[in-house]
């Protein structure tokens, strides 16, 4: 297909050309007239070269649809291929994380498991053995939940005991 709509363009730039020398030159086109048997009628020869030209452009008007008919389908195949192979990547890969997820131990669906590295420590007053079940990491600032009871939060002033108001 490519050959043939190169042929057709380079058939319709040469035509193009002569077409140019025949009409600004007399000379040149009563001579190529009398060569192919026209005549020296100009009417002849200028209806010659229109039909020509007509048919010419009709041909690579053809060439040219039917070219962009095909690569638009080649396009549409390859789009297909691509989405395909898409569809079988993400089912691979959903494939893959339920198989990691059924050979993990013990977890179950809903819930928070915590890494092996984080402390827990026990709280006061809680009986032996018994583990919190949210991490206490060591922090600075008195005032997040896990603060140590010697050193309590000092943004909030303690209430007076007898009108429960705050004092400055």
């Amino acid at each position: 297909m490519l050959f043939l709509k190169r042929l057709t363009t380079i058939l319709v730039m040469v035509y193009l050309l002569l077409a140019l020398l025949f009409i600004f030159s007399q000379a040149a086109r009563d001579t190529f007239a009398s060569a192919i048997g026209l005549g020296t009628e100009p009417a002849a020869f200028y209806y010659t070269l229109f039909v020509t030209g007509v048919v010419l452009l009709a041909a690579l008007l053809i060439v040219e649809n039917i070219d962009s008919v095909l690569l638009r389908r080649s396009v549409t195949q390859h789009e297909g291929k691509i989405n395909e192979l898409k569809a079988r990547l993400y089912d691979h890969q959903l494939e893959q994380r339920e198989r990691d997820f059924q050979q993990r131990p013990g977890t179950v669906p809903g819930t928070t498991t915590y890494p092996d590295e984080i402390v827990m420590t026990p709280t006061p007053g809680a009986p032996v053995g018994s583990i919190p079940r949210r991490p206490v990491f060591p922090q600075e600032d008195p005032s997040l939940s896990n603060a140590p009871l010697e050193k309590p939060n000092t943004i909030i002033p303690p209430a007076n005991d007898a009108d429960n108001s705050t004092t400055r």
